[in-house]
């Protein structure tokens, strides 16, 4: 049997590639940049999703041949405008510390009436230090007014999608990863990748 091609996820998240693992299954050998030594650690300067999505890619398959998968994602809150957007891994105050982020997301909706939301996730495929094609998708829902659930990671407890009573954390990845925002993109990029035969 062939050996599945290989796609590298610019990310040192140990969660987001268990979760692009899990959702894209056999169809391809799936590595982060963990395994790869010689990437170098790429900033996040961007002020969208697209712009860090893109200079993660770049940056990555600079090194790396082959193609590479990134994606920058976060939550949206109608009521705060937006936010927190794509400082939505360090809302809290520190870089990747969940239960402050939450918490201080709590603390910024105490009253709120209005409490609409979405997680938005935008891909960037890149080859040899260029970007080949971005994708988006994002999923709609709402924020509870307490976390609940055990499961995923991040905002999962308190984001509740449309259609359900639960939240992501209570929904477990079985149903997560089928209607996810990250799902809903990288649907898109498996589509892409199985039109282009060089793969």
């Amino acid at each position: 049997m062939p050996r599945p091609p290989r796609l590298i996820i610019a990310t040192r998240n140990a969660h987001k590639t268990a979760e692009i693992r899990a959702m894209i299954g056999d169809h391809f050998e799936v590595l982060d940049v963990t395994a790869l030594p010689e990437c170098p650690q790429i900033e996040e300067t961007g002020t969208t999703f697209l712009t860090n999505a893109r200079l993660k890619a770049e940056g990555v398959s600079c090194h790396i041949g082959g193609w590479v998968l990134a994606d920058d994602s976060g939550l949206e809150v109608d009521a705060l405008g937006g936010a927190p957007g794509v400082w939505s891994s360090s809302f809290g105050g520190e870089e990747g510390n969940h239960a402050r982020n939450n918490t201080r997301l709590l603390d910024d909706m105490a009253g709120q009436a209005e409490r609409r939301a979405r997680f938005r996730c935008t891909m960037v495929l890149a080859r040899d230090g260029h970007e080949q094609a971005h994708f988006s998708g994002t999923v709609e829902g709402r924020i509870g007014e307490a976390p609940r659930g055990d499961h995923g990671f991040g905002y999962d407890p308190l984001f509740i999608p449309d259609g359900y009573a639960q939240t992501f954390a209570e929904l477990g990845d079985e149903v997560k990863n089928t209607l996810s925002h990250r799902f809903r993109a990288l649907s898109q990029v498996i589509d892409f990748l199985n039109q282009h035969s060089e793969i």
